[in-house]
């Protein structure tokens, strides 16, 4: 059940598209998230459950999943479904896949590795990510605006198969949250400090909050069922997904569609107020013609 199940399809955001450029490179996102799925016995088998305390055992199976996503429209590029027990680093080096020249990819500080940088890089796509409190970068090289160059040093298994250290580039900040300050330190492969200051990284950086918006479309306000999956067999559990990550690029695809047509952000538009007015507009497709739908199209 660890096989792909999500097709790739193109990014759609324009040159025109606010926050979906930084410095000419198309910004985007990784993350994971976790579903329930149905407690029957061949869901248990596939999925698996969470862990817990002796004796005990969690409610439901959990499928997990790790989407990439498009930062300027919310637009789920890639997506990968696998059972719980296999940690989302893996899964997210599958979906470099759908990474290319020309892109920046952010991640948080769960997904950081030496594997995940080299195999970035390696795709000729640049990265923004967080790097947990235990991880030391030595200072090689102060840089004007307060960053500095570093390296990373290969794991084992990297290194024995060749793997070498790589050069990047480090920044520290510092911001007041309502838990008091918190400090966010950030490694990237973007070098030039006049193109991308440190100022600018840092604020670009929660951008990548913007796939915890897109999950919360999903989870919350797409489905909006108490049990979004109701299957009880996994082939059905991977359909009634896919059904469902389907639903959201149509969306997604007629607000940016809109907001083209429109001169603004696709960010700009509500998704929960687009996916009422597609409510109510169902019994009107219903009763249409193909030809008076052109919604969807891409041409």
């Amino acid at each position: 059940m660890s096989r792909l199940f999500y097709k790739i399809v193109k990014p759609l955001a324009t040159a025109q598209t606010p926050g979906a450029f930084l410095g000419g490179l198309r910004v985007m996102a990784v993350d994971g998230m976790v579903l329930d799925v149905p407690d029957s016995t061949a869901n248990a088998r596939v999925f698996g459950y969470p862990g817990s305390r002796k004796g005990t055992r969690a409610a439901f199976p959990k499928a997990r999943l790790v989407l990439l996503i498009e930062a300027g429209t919310h637009l789920i590029v890639d997506a990968l479904m696998c059972p719980y027990r296999m940690g989302e680093r893996a899964r997210a080096l599958k979906l470099l896949r759908a990474c290319s020249q020309g892109m920046l990819l952010m991640w948080d500080r769960g997904l950081h590795s030496y594997r995940m940088v080299h195999a970035t890089l390696k795709c000729g796509c640049h990265y923004l990510g967080r790097v947990p409190k235990n991880i030391k970068f030595p200072v090689d090289k102060v840089l004007n605006d307060g960053s500095y160059l570093s390296w990373i040093a290969p794991d084992r298994k990297s290194k024995n198969k060749g793997g070498s250290r790589i050069q990047v580039r480090v920044i520290e900040y510092t911001i007041d949250s309502e838990n008091g300050q918190q400090t966010y330190r950030l490694i990237t492969s973007l070098m030039d400090i006049a193109l991308f200051p440190a100022l600018l990284l840092a604020i670009e950086y929660h951008q990548r909050w913007e796939i915890e918006n897109t999950i919360d479309e999903l989870k919350t306000h797409l489905n909006g069922r108490k049990t979004p999956i109701r299957s009880l067999k996994p082939r059905e559990v991977v359909q009634e997904i896919y059904g469902w990550f389907l639903s959201h690029y149509a969306v997604r695809t007629l607000m940016f569609q809109a907001a083209t047509a429109a001169g603004i952000s696709p960010l700009r538009l509500g998704f929960t107020g687009t996916l009422k007015l597609i409510r109510r507009a169902v019994a009107d497709f219903q009763d249409a013609n193909s030809e008076q739908l052109p919604f969807f199209s891409l041409s």
